[in-house]
């Protein structure tokens, strides 16, 4: 038996639990089985590995993607850089973090990027965020974090500070929070949607609506948009791959 799963909270709405469902049943996998894993803390993280001895690999989602580190035996090179993980593979006391969402995000934003999309606003400062700034840096787009909290860091700047002039010079918007997420889907980052024109990209890691009001509002200045189902499909083969290899 091979044993599989997520770990994050709350899980009402995961898609992972139900895409390696429908992947072992579907392409008959013998003997393996994924599990939704909702812990309260990182703290029973240790004890949810002792109860399943069988765990080959773990997708993790927010808000573990940084908290679950130091219960790890390795990183990958990615991994220490960002200092964020989506992806860990189980074999006997080793635990190998890996980051697989860069893969997911730089193959799905790719394919609308346009030459006049150099800089970018990125909303919000998690675990997912850390994995777009990797891949923006990559691309050579220069960014900035949009935090809730002021927190003294070059290329950080509050929501209260963007102005129409900012957006003007930044085209790319990344959204990088749970706002706009089923079930609060009349939810989005609070910034000066009015001056978004069709020279603007929107992309959306959340995928469930699949048009969340940020890119609705997008939509309705001319913009294009993307969501984060391509991404999901990208990085769950992904994790998929690294756990059985």
């Amino acid at each position: 038996m091979a044993d599989y799963g997520i770990i994050g909270f709350p899980l009402t709405h995961s898609f992972s639990k139900q895409y390696f469902t429908d992947k072992i049943e579907k392409e008959g996998i013998a003997d393996a089985v994924y599990h939704s894993f909702p812990l309260h803390t990182i703290e029973e993280f240790p004890d949810l590995l002792q109860a399943n001895p069988m765990l080959k690999g773990l997708s993790v989602t927010i808000p573990y993607k940084e908290k679950v580190l130091p219960y790890l035996t390795q990183l990958s090179d990615e991994v220490v850089e960002i200092g964020a993980t989506n992806c860990i593979r189980v074999r006997g006391n080793e635990r190998t973090g890996f980051n697989t969402d860069i893969i997911g995000f730089e193959k799905s934003f790719i394919k609308k990027l346009q030459p006049g999309h150099t800089n970018a606003l990125i909303l919000g400062t998690g675990g997912a965020s850390k994995a777009v700034q990797y891949i923006l840096k990559k691309l050579s787009i220069d960014f900035l974090v949009v935090s809730r909290k002021e927190n003294g860091k070059e290329k950080f700047i509050l929501y209260e500070e963007i102005t129409p002039a900012i957006i003007d010079e930044h085209k790319i918007l990344i959204n990088c929070t749970p706002l706009g997420m089923s079930p609060v889907e009349d939810s989005c980052p609070a910034i000066p949607y009015a001056s978004l024109t069709a020279g603007h990209y929107l992309y959306d890691l959340v995928y469930q609506p699949e048009k969340t009001l940020f890119l609705q509002k997008g939509e309705e200045q001319g913009s294009l948009i993307c969501n984060g189902y391509e991404m999901l499909l990208i990085q769950a083969e992904e994790n998929w791959r690294i756990w059985n290899s």
